[in-house]
């Protein structure tokens, strides 16, 4: 019998897609789901969700929930984790500190001051995970969902050598976008995508031998198109290449968009400033923060609805790519995804150890990664923009080096374009004052 443990099982969306897929599956329906959060509320809520499934589709499978998380991870095969250090309190603070000197975010979790810092809280959570897994699960295999995904499993990669995969849908999401756009099914299509979590691009897009990048460059002269992607479609001129994350995320990573009202051009302003745009696709600063504020009372009702039935169970997986890792281990039938993953030689251009989201081969000896070879030179020094901040994020957290998280921001590109570095320095002061309660590895 397979056990699944899921660390912040209280998460709204992930819980609820990720063990519905799992229960779909075959192979997994008489496993065991082990659900951990530090908020028994939440848990319990979780809890009955599962159960609800379970009991909805007559399975085997049976259901668990604790709040000790060693209790949680012992004996496990898999542990997937889930959850948010600091909640919505310390996301605040990563939005609204770092807008006084002018850096506005929408999502705030991958770069930037709010990326960094959140990478700053969650670290120490999962290297304490993973000392857990390799007291009481040594042979388990860790899927990791939380942001900043790279920073992350990069932080795990170096700070505890654990077998691991970091998972995100961009990828599978971008692709149904370019596959509806220009109108071809999506079970024709074939693609290669490599480079870094949020930013990797899509270097190859085919049906067939028939190369799909002229229709996808004949859509970005659609106004239904451009108006979708403002930013991405942007990107995609300038560097060639179609990048995985919504606009409002890619946004972020860049120093091109996000600059202050006295110096952002002209053109630009729309895109931040209209009311009724979706929070993702033309990045209003704090959009994602709103959005996940606004769905707590949503959501659950929907998880009232789902436990009652007055919602039917899922029928079919989502895209997300933890259960067909899970079956495919299991089973040992193959599978390919797309994964986060250390960079040992996958890609030649970008620094070796770093993350890299790349296409990856999954069966009863893990997740390996593929080699890609060299990304084109101007992606591949986009990414090393990003990365640049990531490792120096990774060495802060590990090493417990304030001068590393002063230098990690003074790099971001975002802040870069409009902080001076004494503002820097003063704003990252700042969070690290404000977010003390979260940050162990910096206590004096």
């Amino acid at each position: 019998m397979t056990k699944i443990t899921f660390v912040g099982a209280g998460s709204v969306v992930f819980t609820r897609n990720l063990c519905s897929d799992i229960l779909l599956t075959p192979a997994l329906q008489d496993a065991t789901i082990t659900l951990m959060d530090i908020d028994a509320v939440r848990l319990e809520r979780s809890r009955a969700l599962v159960q609800a499934l379970i009991e909805q589709r007559g399975l085997s499978a049976t259901v668990e929930a604790t709040l000790d998380r060693r209790e949680a991870v012992r004996g496990a095969q898999f542990v997937i984790t889930t959850f948010q250090q600091g909640g919505l309190d310390a996301y605040q603070l990563d939005i609204d500190l770092p807008l006084k000197y002018g850096v506005g975010q929408c999502v705030g979790d991958t770069l930037g001051p709010g990326g960094v810092f959140r990478g700053l809280r969650t670290i120490p959570v999962l290297l304490d995970l993973c000392r857990d897994m390799d007291d009481l699960a040594p042979d388990a295999l860790l899927l990791n969902y939380v942001n900043p995904m790279a920073i992350n499993c990069w932080a795990v990669a170096e700070g505890a050598g654990r077998p691991h995969v970091g998972l995100c849908h961009s990828v599978q999401g971008t692709s149904e976008m370019l596959a509806r756009w220009i109108g071809v099914p999506y079970d024709e299509i074939t693609y290669l995508c490599a480079g870094i979590n949020h930013q990797a691009f899509f270097l190859d897009f085919r049906r067939g031998a028939e190369d799909l990048y002229p229709r996808l460059w004949a859509a970005l002269d659609r106004a239904d198109v451009i108006s979708e992607e403002p930013v991405r479609g942007e990107l995609m001129r300038y560097f060639g290449y179609f990048v995985t994350e919504s606009s409002g995320h890619a946004s972020e990573y860049v120093p091109y968009y996000r600059k202050s009202s006295i110096h952002i051009t002209e053109h630009l302003v729309p895109r931040f400033t209209n009311p009724g745009d979706s929070w993702f696709n033309f990045g209003q600063t704090g959009g994602y923060l709103r959005h996940c504020l606004e769905r707590v009372d949503t959501a659950e009702q929907e998880f009232r609805d789902l436990i009652d039935g007055t919602t039917p169970a899922p029928t079919e997986r989502t895209h997300e790519y933890g259960a067909a890792i899970l079956e495919a281990v299991v089973t040992r039938q193959p599978a390919r995804i797309n994964g986060n993953v250390p960079n040992t030689g996958l890609i030649t251009n970008l620094p070796a150890g770093c993350c890299v989201e790349v296409p990856c081969l999954v069966d009863a000896n893990g997740v390996q990664g593929v080699y890609v070879g060299k990304l084109p030179t101007q992606l591949a020094a986009l990414n090393r923009t990003n990365i640049n901040v990531q490792e120096l994020t990774v060495e802060a957290a590990l090493r417990g080096d304030r001068d590393a998280v002063h230098h990690a921001v003074l790099l971001d590109p975002l802040t870069a374009a409009v902080c001076t570095p004494p503002q820097v320095h003063q704003m990252v002061d700042e969070l690290l004052a404000a977010q003390a309660e979260w940050l162990p590895q910096f206590k004096q």
